[in-house]
């Protein structure tokens, strides 16, 4: 068994949702084949899992600066990719305290490799999860490249959450679907504004973030 899997011993709260009933069978064949992994396996995912969203930073900030000199308007579209993924965290964040799903080490009481959250820190949506599908869908808006890497970083993001213990696979999938949902709708939006925008905006403070000379 991995050296870095730790107790499980947090009750959870008595007025909390079980999510087990959704999947918590299938949660507990990765759980269990993570307890089976080599320990360099573990220590892998388990950082991916704990850090991998500064990889979405770096991936904004690459697209941010590429796009400094291909006009205003990708220019816009850059800049907004960060307050994307912040408002999807939001409308994440709001469905974690409207549904109150325990952590599915508080309900089924296994040995995971992350330390169990305590009560309160609710399961339903991951928001590791949101926040790398928004970050992910509104990078294809500025880069189809830097995207599509955000991509596949962001299903590895939503299956470590799993891996590691900190979430049901209903948890991780309706959290992606949710960033996902969120920053099409954005960036729908923001190809939807004035035409004129983004020269207004490349005029005013925000020049020296828009304009590449």
């Amino acid at each position: 068994m991995a050296g870095v899997i730790t107790a499980a011993a947090v009750p959870a709260p008595t007025e909390a949702f079980d999510g087990s009933g959704v999947d918590g069978t299938a949660y507990l064949d990765v759980v269990h084949s993570a307890q089976a992994a080599p320990t360099w396996l573990d220590h892998l995912i388990g950082g991916y899992s704990t850090y991998g969203l500064a990889l979405f930073a770096v991936l904004m900030l690459v697209a941010w600066w590429r796009a400094r000199g291909q006009g205003p308007e990708r220019a816009v579209r850059a800049l907004a990719v960060p307050l994307i993924t912040v408002a999807a965290f939001a409308v994440s964040s709001l469905l974690k305290v409207a549904v109150h799903e325990a952590r599915p080490c508080q309900s089924l009481h296994v040995t995971v490799l992350e330390a169990c959250p305590a009560p309160g820190d609710w399961s339903f949506p991951s928001n590791h999860a949101t926040l790398a599908a928004a970050a992910a869908v509104a990078l294809l808006s500025v880069s189809r490249r830097l995207g599509a890497v955000g991509l596949v970083a962001a299903v590895l993001m939503a299956f470590s959450r799993v891996w590691v213990g900190a979430h049901y696979p209903h948890d991780a999938l309706a959290g992606f679907l949710l960033g996902a949902a969120v920053a099409l709708l954005a960036t729908w939006a923001v190809r939807r504004a004035p035409a004129s925008l983004p020269e207004r905006l490349v005029r005013g403070p925000l020049r020296p973030l828009l304009a590449g000379r």
